[in-house]
């Protein structure tokens, strides 16, 4: 991979993730849920040529970015592995979330999975999470892990390297009908 086309994804990458945490205004400890396809990003068809120097990467710029936002990085798994998502242990404690037992690997969990496996503190893998923002880069379909109710955000990327960048933020459901009364400013 050519340093510099590395440098320009890692660059979309951090201002991507930068953007909606801007716009989504999370709190404290809350979820930040990442889908990638390094194969996309290259440009290529998902799944066929995943590249694990740039999952690492991408992870490491993911992972300084949430933690200077005091949220979790969540990552979500390929499809071989039923989209299951890395998170610190800490966080599925906090939440409540179901491990699972099984150790991404890139041809079964995904460049940017393995990455998150091997990089964080105390890795584990869960089989599914309620985030409260991210992004889908390469139409990895996050939506199954985020909360109710999902909101698309128009970031200034449209795309990180080759592939399509998606973003979304959550939040709660408005409820109460005509006669309810909603603070002026809603998440």
């Amino acid at each position: 991979m050519e340093a510099n086309f590395s440098q320009q994804i890692l660059q979309e990458l951090e201002e991507a993730a930068r953007e909606l945490i801007a716009v989504a205004k999370p709190r404290r400890g809350q979820i930040f849920v990442v889908g990638c396809s390094t194969s996309e990003v290259l440009g290529s068809k998902i799944g066929t040529c995943g590249s694990t120097e740039l999952g690492a990467a991408m992870c490491k710029t993911l992972k300084r970015v949430t933690s200077e936002a005091g949220l979790y990085l969540a990552i979500q798994c390929c499809e071989h592995l039923n989209r299951s998502v890395v998170l610190e242990a800490e966080a599925m404690e906090k939440y409540g979330f179901n491990e699972v037992t099984v150790r991404p690997m890139p041809h079964a969990g995904g460049a940017l999975g393995t990455a998150a496996y091997e990089g964080f503190t105390e890795p584990v893998v869960v089989e599914a999470i309620t985030a409260h923002l991210g992004l889908d880069i390469g139409q990895t379909l996050i939506g199954m892990h985020l909360k109710r109710v999902a909101v698309p955000v128009r970031l200034q990327h449209k795309t990180i390297g080759e592939a399509v960048l998606t973003a979304a933020r959550t939040r709660p459901p408005l409820v109460g009908g005509e006669r309810a009364k909603y603070p002026v400013q809603i998440r």
